[in-house]
């Protein structure tokens, strides 16, 4: 690859990297619960695509196949970590929109996700954090998007019964 070439797709990267990374941080957030966790699984996430930038098949799905890097990585840290996560006050520009929910529900809400796989959690994550449609789910996870609808409602059937059993539990 010629040097202009090279230098051509480094800055692409820096572009692409620039554009989604602040949605990489908060699907990596929404797993770990901790910023410099979060930051830590942005970095090595960006490290491991900038390795492989040039083989990617197809540009236009770079957002897809980022976020894809980032949900391996945080459930590598995950894995290797096996322990508790606490939530820690969220400082995000996205957090005053969150006010409108009460205190209480916001906080059932994610213990009844911390109750799920970190398989399970990448589904909730990607449609109601993300704001993904079914088919980008389907290309972020590289699945059929008929297995995404399912396991989506089957993952959406849990946490409404952990909800369930949290308030019954609480009275």
């Amino acid at each position: 690859m010629s040097e202009l070439a090279k230098a051509l797709s480094q800055q692409q990267f820096s572009e692409d990297i620039t554009r989604c990374s602040g949605k990489l941080y908060r699907v990596a957030y929404c797993y770990v619960k901790n910023e410099q966790d979060a930051l830590d699984i942005v970095s090595e996430a960006t490290y491991k695509a900038y390795l492989s930038y040039e083989r990617m098949k197809t540009p236009q799905y770079f957002e897809s196949w980022i976020t894809r890097i980032v949900i391996h990585c945080a459930l590598d840290r995950l894995n290797r970590n096996k322990r508790i996560t606490f939530m820690e006050d969220q400082t995000q520009e996205y957090a005053a929109a969150e006010l409108a929910v009460p205190l209480e529900e916001k906080l059932d809400l994610y213990e009844a996700m911390d109750r799920l796989a970190p398989e399970e959690k990448a589904y909730i994550i990607l449609k109601f954090f993300e704001d993904l449609r079914f088919r980008d789910i389907a290309d972020v996870l590289e699945l059929p998007e008929n297995t995404v609808k399912t396991r989506f409602y089957r993952i959406i059937g849990k946490l409404k019964q952990y909800l369930v059993e949290g308030e019954v539990e609480g009275l």
